[in-house]
């Protein structure tokens, strides 16, 4: 008699199905709880989200896929055997920010207070390494107690597989650090890698030590947001670039700035459809220039009149004052701006500002992302304390970042260029691709009063009024110098504009530019005075 055939369709459900499947929901539930409850409602009273709810509020809803829900450390010393949870103190998986892809892990300080142990390190390298072939930025929102002690030199080792990726990934995909709560020790130099930090007032820090250990080896009282608070790395040290009142905030500010950047460095920057004329005219901008060269004006409402709506993204904006950078739109192309600011130390270039600016010029060099530079510097700012402390050195980054920079170059002098400011600020000499001057500009070597000083002392002296000839002399030098047309008649200017006009101007060169194409000698990398 012969048999008859079942399809696979027809067999029965295997034994225990509905079982396994129930099993797999009740450990994801208990895996999605962390810590537990007592420890969520303590990280709420301590003003701070929980890993999974920052990821909420990041990434677009829906689109977070995690990764090793289950891993556990494989340790068994000082009772660690007993105490195994799953996901092992971090959140790891990638998801979409306006349906961008993005990689991205979060510290649990539920569990093990964020320590960082061999598999926590495992599952982070995981995702950067997928990020590397993907090309897609990685986001990481720490909160952790440093390394796990009980793990000894394992969990140093597993830092240091991170910092590696770090930095084979700087320049290749972006990389986002956001510090939701403490950061010590070793675990620091990871976020100091990554290209944007920001950090939260009041419950995020960062130190190599602590206040603890200061105090025992320099006998300084301080706390911790006086050590290594939001505040002190935003405006003192320079460490972070962006300061948040709270983690909702912050995270609004990680999308905000995800928006202007590619995802990779074989990409170019999103562009949206925008909503501003392109040939829109300020006439504001006609007298923004004060008549007195001496007085300050603000360089943010320049901008403010040229790019897109008006709209923004400052970088570092509580440190270096001198000099402003970030991100805006010009008719809806993603652009990053380096500016002097005349009302911070008149704007001249000092050891923070080249510091600041150069790294972002490096940045949107890596990135393909346009430079539209605005001039108003008078020099380099002298003084016994700038030269001990190695304003050679660090202006020369500056001017290293501009010469090794291959996107498109754009530079607007409002008012003063002088000395070798010139030069270092995108300069015709240094590839600058086309540098504009308002009517108001004045390029020199120096201001007409020290070239006075200088050129004619004799005279000066020799005179029955030295004041009033020095005043005749500087007049003439002014009348001579202090203009934009001698630079323009050698070329080193290509067109000097109605600041009016300047939006236009400038949207009309980025598309000129947007096929540039150019390159440095084939070499390893280059040897930036750091």
């Amino acid at each position: 008699m012969a048999t008859s055939e079942r399809t696979p369709q027809d067999s029965p459900p295997l034994k225990g199905s509905k079982e396994k499947v129930a099993e797999l929901q009740r450990l994801k539930a208990e895996a999605m709880l962390g810590g537990g409850v007592k420890r969520i409602e303590t990280q709420h009273k301590k003003g701070k989200l929980t890993a999974r709810e920052r990821l909420d509020l990041l990434l677009d809803p829906g689109t977070f896929n995690e990764l090793d829900m289950f891993v556990t450390h494989r340790s068994s010393d000082f009772g660690l055997d007993e105490q195994k949870i799953p996901g092992d103190g971090v959140v790891t998986g990638y998801g979409q920010i306006d349906g961008r892809l993005v990689y991205v892990f979060s510290q649990d300080f539920t569990v093990f207070g964020g320590s960082l142990s061999e598999a926590h390190a495992e599952k982070i390298c995981k995702i950067m390494d997928l990020a590397m072939k993907n090309g897609a930025p990685v986001i990481g929102l720490n909160d952790s107690g440093g390394a796990r002690i009980q793990e000894g030199v394992v969990s140093l080792g597993a830092y240091a597989d991170i910092f590696l990726r770090n930095t084979l990934a700087s320049g290749v995909v972006p990389q986002i650090s956001a510090i939701m709560g403490p950061c010590a020790g070793g675990a620091v130099y990871s976020p100091a890698i990554t290209d944007f930090i920001f950090m939260v007032e009041q419950t995020s820090y960062m130190f190599v030590t602590g206040p603890n250990v200061v105090k025992t080896v320099t006998h300084e009282d301080v706390t911790f947001e006086e050590l290594g608070g939001a505040m002190v790395h935003n405006s003192k040290s320079g460490v972070a670039h962006f300061d948040c009142p709270d983690e909702p905030a912050c995270i609004r500010m990680i999308r905000s700035l995800i928006s202007f950047i590619p995802s990779n460095n074989l990409e170019d920057p999103p562009r949206i459809t925008p909503l501003d004329s392109p040939t829109r005219v300020e006439e504001a901008l006609d007298s923004i220039i004060p008549d007195n060269p001496n007085k300050p004006y603000d360089m943010k409402a320049v901008i403010g009149y040229i790019v897109d709506d008006g709209d923004f993204f400052e970088v570092q904006e509580h440190f270096a004052a001198n000099i402003i950078m970030g991100f805006a739109r010009l008719n809806g192309r993603s652009i990053g701006i380096v500016a002097q600011q005349p009302g911070a130390l008149a704007g001249v270039l000092d050891i923070n500002s080249s510091d600041k600016a150069a790294r972002f010029v490096r940045f949107c060099d890596c990135f393909n992302i346009p430079l539209i530079t605005f001039v108003d510097v008078p020099g380099f700012l002298p003084g016994v304390s700038q030269e001990h402390n190695g304003i050679i050195r660090h202006g020369a980054k500056l001017l290293y970042a501009y010469c090794e920079a291959t996107v498109p170059k754009i530079t607007v002098i409002t008012r003063k260029a002088y000395g070798g400011a010139y030069d270092v600020m995108n300069s015709k000499h240094v590839r600058g691709d086309i540098n504009y001057a308002w009517p108001t500009a004045e390029i020199a070597v120096m201001g007409a009063e020290g070239a006075v000083n200088i050129l004619f002392k004799d005279a000066i002296d020799k005179a029955d009024d030295p004041d009033q000839r020095r005043k005749e002399l500087i007049a003439e030098y002014t009348e001579m110098f202090a203009n934009p047309y001698i630079a323009a008649s050698r070329g080193y200017i290509d067109e000097i504009i109605e600041p009016h006009f300047t939006r236009a101007k400038l949207i009309t060169a980025l598309e000129m530019l947007k096929n540039k194409r150019d390159s440095n000698p084939p070499k390893k990398h280059g040897n930036i005075p750091l």
